[in-house]
């Protein structure tokens, strides 16, 4: 007798080829076992999965709602398969990070180095992504930590704090001159801004700062990653909203003027999460000792 498990993932390969045809040869089942699942499920549930027309199948609305869940359920059942299977030793696996580009390159780098080094045979699988993309793959079982802007607000996530940076505003040759003056937030206003787009965790936080003392910003250009913010300052196209920490390169060459501000911008974390209902693996364990420790790292990394 077929299982309550087995249906649903009888009905997920079905979704994925939209057709029963298709999916009983992934599944190594004849077509009329695998319709009979389906009529099963469908019935259990009391509800039409699935629209059938002489080219195949398409979900209903209910049939997508439900496909949701039951594809993120066995994502994270593949995942414990694979927890599993690395428990014992370090020698094989995989450990699957989200992160975005900017932290990658600025923080998570070194780190990732220690890490190779310590284990070498881990194979690395970086997902890229926005913080709330990050936290989504976390959730279906995609990743297994991520690297991420805080804050963040989800109670299923465990947040661990790795660093703290700084968000600053920085001008061109053009505006030089403002790099002598303390200015206020309501003066920023007074010149065209460059920001991260909206889906940006960083942007969000200074935006609901700003907004929190009485400002409220209409940024002329709304870039998708913190290089083209850099690079539309240093032209002179506007005053930039930028991670200090990210910056430095920019700042210590002169390309960018750091502004001063009557008051600063309060810092925020950048930091590790991952599920709280899920055991970490062994392999993500050790990374991210690795992170929360880094009087290892430096001890790794002199030893190579």
């Amino acid at each position: 007798m077929i299982g309550k498990l087995d249906l649903y993932r009888v009905f997920s390969i079905v979704a994925k080829n939209s057709s029963f045809s298709k999916a009983a040869k992934d599944l190594y089942m004849t077509q009329p076992a695998v319709s009979q699942a389906i009529m099963q499920l469908e019935k259990e549930l009391d509800t039409r999965l699935f629209n059938r027309t002489p080219k195949g199948v398409t979900l209903t609305t209910e049939g997508s709602l439900l496909y949701e869940y039951v594809n993120s359920a066995i994502g994270l059942l593949h995942v414990g398969e694979e927890k599993i299977f690395e428990f014992k030793n370090l020698t094989t696996g995989q450990l699957k990070i989200g992160v975005g580009d900017t932290i990658s390159r600025f923080f998570l780098m070194p780190y990732l180095e220690a890490f190779h080094t310590m284990y070498p045979n881990i194979k690395l699988q970086m997902l890229n992504g926005t913080t709330s993309e990050i936290c989504n793959f976390i959730k279906s079982g995609e990743a297994d930590v991520g690297l991420c802007n805080f804050p963040i607000e989800d109670p299923t996530l465990q947040l661990t704090p790795c660093t703290e940076v700084q968000d600053i505003f920085v001008c061109g040759e053009k505006y030089r001159t403002l790099a002598t003056k303390s200015l206020s937030y309501e003066d920023l206003l007074k010149f065209p801004l460059v920001f991260l787009e909206k889906k940006s965790n960083s942007r969000n936080y200074v935006e609901n700062y700003l907004l929190s003392q009485g400002i409220v910003i209409s940024p002329e250009f709304e870039l998708g990653s913190h290089d083209l913010v850099l690079e539309f300052a240093r032209s002179n196209l506007g005053i930039a909203c930028v991670t200090k920490e990210f910056s430095k390169d920019y700042l210590e060459r002169g390309l960018l003027y750091e502004l001063e501000l009557s008051k600063d911008i309060p810092k925020r974390s950048i930091g590790i999460c991952h599920l709280k209902s899920v055991p970490l693996s062994r392999a993500s364990t050790k990374f991210v000792e690795i992170l929360e420790n880094k009087q290892e790292y430096r001890r790794i990394n002199k030893r190579t």
